[in-house]
């Protein structure tokens, strides 16, 4: 029996998102390698992070890693850096996903191993998350990256704090190119989601609610109150309502709204509609209103399909139609094309590797697709050509 290809994910976060030359330079440093897929590049202006995602084979994507890291390093100075996401180097998080034939254990080990090349041959201090990690606590990236940039000084050459790879003292290299999170992880979604506000504040307040972490619990008033804390000083919280979930707000100068920005690490604990709802649900509830949604990278097909159907639900009409209507009502109900326009054939994973969203023009489609787009509710195909179909099929 031949053996099932393995196929691997990178999405490294870049600490660049206005200069398009440096952007450039450094994907064309992932395409230099030969056997990997260059799936999505998503810069963003406010954050100065851009995050790209490339596929393929194990050995072809750690290379084409580990050449998109040497050239970020050449190219961003961290002491110039200035962004709304948090960071901790020029490629601030690394993570490896297992796409097929391959187990989340073996990506941890590959990423181990390119977190030690990384060091060795590029002299980039390392720490190594989720399941690559090598302390408990680090499977947290917020621990791996406390401090952020700002705090590398300090943490770099300490026992506790200091880096999994490439221990030494701060240098001259070190401020230019910060440290990099190097990890292996399961799929998880990047997501935004955009308020009418403009409060931080707010924004924050939201993000507490709702994030699997809480928000430390407080004598008397919730904000301003002393904060409760164990005998060992350590803050109480109160969980937030959505489990899997990591979320801060920001203000973001370029869209002049705030905004939720959450990870989702587990979609089948948390899925994205779930997610959506409950931040309108918090958000309602401070006078604030959810006006759209922002993907950041690229989407499961899953994710937007179960949305789809459960948006489909409950406005109470037919789940069986085509999947392209199914993902456009998810589209429409979250208010994915909110800020941009959102083309599934370039923000769902699936059909980026196969190709699989269906060709527009009814000339063009098979029977079935001619079918389904008659159960969507297109104006089109009208009377006329579905009677020219019935009677095809009949006869």
């Amino acid at each position: 029996m031949a053996k099932t290809k393995q196929i691997v994910e990178c999405v490294p976060n870049f600490s660049e998102g206005r200069d398009m030359n440096v952007i450039r330079q450094i994907t064309d440093a992932v395409e230099s390698v030969k056997g990997v897929k260059l799936l999505d590049v998503d810069p963003g202006e406010a954050t100065n992070r851009t995050v790209v995602t490339f596929v393929g084979e194990p050995d072809d994507v750690v290379e084409a890693a580990f050449r998109a890291v040497g050239k970020a390093a050449q190219l961003i100075d961290m002491r110039q850096h200035h962004g709304a996401h948090p960071r901790i180097g020029a490629t601030d998080v690394l993570p490896i996903v297992p796409v097929s034939g391959i187990t989340l254990e073996e990506c941890a080990e590959i990423s181990r191993q390119l977190a030690k090349r990384i060091a060795d041959e590029l002299n980039i201090p390392c720490y190594c998350y989720e399941a690559a990690a090598f302390k408990p606590e680090r499977k947290n990236l917020a621990v791996c990256r406390k401090g952020e940039y700002e705090g590398i000084a300090e943490r770099i050459d300490d026992d506790a704090e200091a880096p999994d790879f490439g221990r030494r003292p701060f240098d001259e290299q070190v401020a230019r190119t910060g440290c990099t999170v190097v990890g292996a992880r399961d799929f998880l979604i990047a997501v935004n989601f955009n308020l009418n506000t403009t409060s931080t504040r707010r924004a924050n307040a939201i993000a507490f609610d709702v994030r699997e972490k809480g928000r430390p619990m407080r004598e008397g008033n919730p904000i301003t109150g002393k904060k409760l804390c164990y005998a060992d000083g350590t803050p109480i919280m109160k969980p937030g309502t959505l489990k899997c979930t990591k979320a801060i707000g920001w203000f973001i100068d370029e869209y002049g709204i705030a905004q939720v920005s959450m990870n989702i690490t587990d979609i089948s604990r948390t899925p994205l509609h779930a997610a959506f709802d409950e931040v309108c649900r918090k958000a309602d509830a401070r006078g604030v209103r959810v006006t759209g949604t922002e993907i950041v990278g690229l989407v499961p097909k899953r994710a937007l399909v179960e949305a789809g159907k459960y948006f489909l639900r409950k406005q109470r009409r037919s789940t069986g139609v085509a999947e392209e209507e199914i993902v456009r009502i998810a589209v429409k109900s979250m208010g994915l094309d909110d800020l941009k326009p959102f083309d599934p054939a370039e923000k769902v994973i699936e059909y980026l590797l196969e190709a699989e969203v269906p060709k527009k023009r009814l000339i063009d489609m098979t029977c079935k697709a001619f079918a389904e787009e008659t159960a969507s509710e297109s104006p089109a195909p009208g009377g006329g050509s579905i009677a020219a179909y019935m009677g095809a099929l009949g006869a």
